[in-house]
């Protein structure tokens, strides 16, 4: 089997830091705020039986500048490639995920019923929780159907953060003076 090259780079602003990886198809995978190279190096063992990961700032810099932009609050969706791998299901719900609008959550019970199976929330919540994208697929958006922010792989401060981020650029959009 051919050995797989992936290229990462790390992306830094203000508080935000987080690795990316790409193939040359597009963007694999973001990691969780503020975790060693470790955590890269652990997910791409579970995955892949042969890859090689380089350092590679220019062939990340598209990803970086749209992930900049974000977290500046300039926009509110990414037009990146994305090369993605998952169960039929995994993907399905991740795309799921994607149409969530920015500045608004949805339980994970109102995700299954989208899918046409109410009764499916926990199988969503652990697709969900195998979300390799943070930030880009929005697993963030998803919330218990208390309301309670429950599950994120970044962990539930670093949820809280983008679910702030969205609403206070959501709500100064939509105030009009």
């Amino acid at each position: 089997m051919k050995q797989t090259k992936h290229y990462w780079s790390l992306f830094t602003l203000d508080q935000w830091k987080v690795y990316l990886i790409a193939t040359n198809k597009g963007l694999c995978y973001i990691g969780t705020q503020d975790k060693k190279f470790k955590e890269v190096t652990n997910y791409f063992n579970s995955k892949f039986s042969d890859y090689h990961l380089e350092r590679n700032n220019e062939k990340l810099q598209p990803y970086l500048a749209e992930l900049n932009t974000y977290f500046q609050q300039q926009s509110t969706f990414f037009t990146f490639p994305l090369d993605i791998n998952g169960t039929e299901f995994q993907l399905t719900v991740w795309n799921e995920l994607r149409k969530i609008p920015y500045g608004r959550t949805l339980s994970y019970s109102q995700i299954a019923s989208n899918l046409g199976s109410p009764n499916s929330a926990r199988a969503v919540a652990k697709a969900i929780s195998a979300n390799p994208m943070l930030v880009v697929i929005p697993c963030h958006r998803v919330i218990g159907k208390n309301g309670d922010l429950v599950g994120y792989r970044g962990g539930i401060e670093m949820k809280k953060q983008l679910l702030e981020l969205e609403v206070r650029k959501f709500y100064s959009d939509s105030i009009s003076y």
